[in-house]
């Protein structure tokens, strides 16, 4: 408990907030450096793009069939241990690339493999990790708790893989050092964290308790609003995944302007989460996130209709500025809205939802540019979003006219 002069809404005196933050910090670092280096040795090994889509389908697979499975463990078992245990593993799979490439006994084969039991274990980590933070912190500031642990997560993704680049230099296996020590620092710090969570009677996983957060989800009409709301408007906002067409053939500039325009979204997001981690969303909240998801539609129209630099990074810039308030906001009311005991399922199911949406939507954007072109593909994708918030504020008005993140709706039977 913080000292009575300490101020109680600072996320710096909730101690184990601040473990799970550095653990948070470490882990993502990791998992940055980790994807650099990876396709780096797979293509320097082989000289395929074809073993570069098979590091995606090694991450992507385990993600998607295994979510359901560890949205039950994390709701049946203590979600510390679970975290502490499949981050083991993911520390113990990088020290095997480490030693493997030191001695020279590693091919693409044995990375495929070892990136596999890494992504196996980092989808039993996702739904626990994920239902941890609502117990670290009052609901009050959860919010900006939020912000904070998304912070962590945008500048892994800014500086994270120029770091395991730059360490490349000295070889593969200093980088998967590295790596190592991260994840086994987010070992010590979730392992040290104070958490208590309310186990459930044992239950052996069935179809109806495997499925169970989606039955709660079609249940709660503003869960499922803010979950589908942004399954549809990143299946349309994709635009990102065509920034190498528009930064060479629409805004004429070269590798380090693609750099610039990949960044800039990132920027973007990092600041309104470092605003959004010091100041709470007290009313609107409804209102506050339809009109971010509709900025982000409308700052991806201006990056589609843009031919100049400076305005298609604002563009982008504006569009991760957005995304992090709207993000914010619906992480937050699916966890304050879900007992407990339903976190990990519910958790386990946005994240199919956001793992699908982000994959599909890169192909939707790359089917239509192929189609339309594309200008005409980004400028759709802008404009579905935009119609997507109008039906979405028309079919849920109570998500609409939702004044406070923490509710108290109506109890929903869950099922243990």
């Amino acid at each position: 408990m913080p000292p009575p002069s300490a101020n109680p809404d600072s996320l710096l005196q909730h101690r184990s907030f601040v473990a799970f933050w550095i653990a948070r910090a470490s882990s993502s670092f990791g998992f940055q450096m980790l994807t650099i280096v990876v396709s780096w040795q797979i293509y320097s090994l082989t000289g395929r793009a074809l073993d570069l889509g098979l590091i995606g389908l090694v991450q992507f697979l385990p993600s998607v069939s295994l979510a359901l499975v560890a949205g039950h463990i994390a709701d049946q078992f203590d979600r510390r241990r679970v975290v502490v245990l499949a981050q083991c593993v993911q520390g113990l799979a990088i020290i095997g690339l480490a030693v493997l490439t030191f001695t020279h006994h590693v091919d693409e084969w044995v990375v495929l493999g070892l990136v596999f039991i890494n992504s196996t274990a980092k989808a039993m980590e996702g739904p626990s990790l994920l239902s941890m933070l609502p117990a670290l912190v009052p609901p009050a500031i959860l919010p900006r708790a939020m912000a904070a642990n998304s912070i962590a997560g945008q500048a892994a993704g800014m500086v994270g893989p120029a770091l395991g680049g730059v360490l490349y230099i000295a070889g593969a296996e200093v980088v998967y050092g590295v790596c190592a020590v991260l994840y086994f620092t987010s070992v010590f710090m979730v392992s040290r964290l104070r958490y208590e969570q309310a186990l459930p009677r044992r239950v052996p996983a069935t179809f109806k308790t495997l499925f169970a957060g989606i039955h709660f989800i079609r249940n709660r009409p503003d869960v499922l609003g803010v979950i589908s709301l942004d399954l549809f408007a990143v299946l349309l906002g994709g635009a990102t995944a065509l920034l190498p067409i528009f930064a060479h053939d629409i805004l004429h500039t070269g590798a380090w302007g693609l750099g610039l325009l990949r960044g800039a979204p990132a920027v973007g997001a990092l600041l309104v989460g470092f605003w959004l981690s010091r100041h709470a969303l007290t009313r609107n909240v409804g209102m506050i996130m339809f009109a971010a998801v509709a900025g982000f539609g409308v700052a991806t129209l201006v990056f589609a209709l843009s031919s100049t630099l400076w305005l298609s990074m604002l563009a982008l810039f504006a569009l991760g500025g957005f995304d992090m308030i709207s993000m914010v906001i619906r992480g937050a009311l699916v966890q304050l809205d879900t007992p407990d005991d339903m976190r990990g399922r519910v958790s386990a199911v946005n994240s199919i939802f956001i793992n699908t949406s982000n994959q599909l939507g890169e192909f939707e954007s790359g089917m239509l540019a192929a189609w339309l072109g594309a200008v005409p593909a980004a400028a759709v994708g802008g404009i579905g979003t935009l119609v997507v918030v109008a039906l979405w504020m028309k079919w849920f008005p109570g998500l609409r006219r939702r004044q406070q993140l923490q509710n108290d709706p109506p109890r929903v039977e869950s099922v243990a």
